[in-house]
């Protein structure tokens, strides 16, 4: 069921976190999520959504360590390319906050302009201007 304020459909990356609030705490001050909502109990997150403010986000929860898990990823596996118009900006408050900077703003042979971090679970992050190519219709 969609209404005027539920997102188009997409695509959203999901990720699990041996510390998800810490997690979610760092993903809104380092890098400049939204944090959308969040449900669970004491330190366990069941679900959360941070959303990108340039459109899209990412859903993520505690690790479980369960039989019969069913989304069975394992913390600090995860990458992702975050589209922005404001690379630098990103950058600077990333820096700010601590975040462990791979690669400090470069630009593309391909026209792009990025940086790369990693986050306290060991995640990899990289913002860029990069929308892609057009699509073959």
């Amino acid at each position: 069921m969609t209404d005027l304020t539920t997102p188009p459909p997409q695509v959203w990356p999901t990720l699990r976190a041996r510390d998800a609030r810490a997690l979610i705490r760092f993903l809104v001050d380092a890098f400049g999520f939204a944090e959308t909502v969040v449900h669970g109990d004491g330190d366990r997150v069941e679900h959360a959504q941070l959303s990108w403010p340039e459109g899209g986000g990412i859903m993520l929860g505690s690790h479980r360590d369960e039989p019969g898990d069913s989304w069975p990823l394992r913390p600090g596996t995860f990458g992702a390319y975050v589209v922005t118009d404001h690379v630098d900006a990103v950058h600077e408050r990333a820096v700010k906050a601590g975040a462990e900077i791979l690669r400090e703003p470069y630009d593309t042979d391909y026209g792009s302009h990025d940086f790369a971090a990693r986050d306290p679970e060991g995640n990899l992050w990289q913002f860029g201007t990069y929308r892609g190519e057009p699509r073959k219709n």
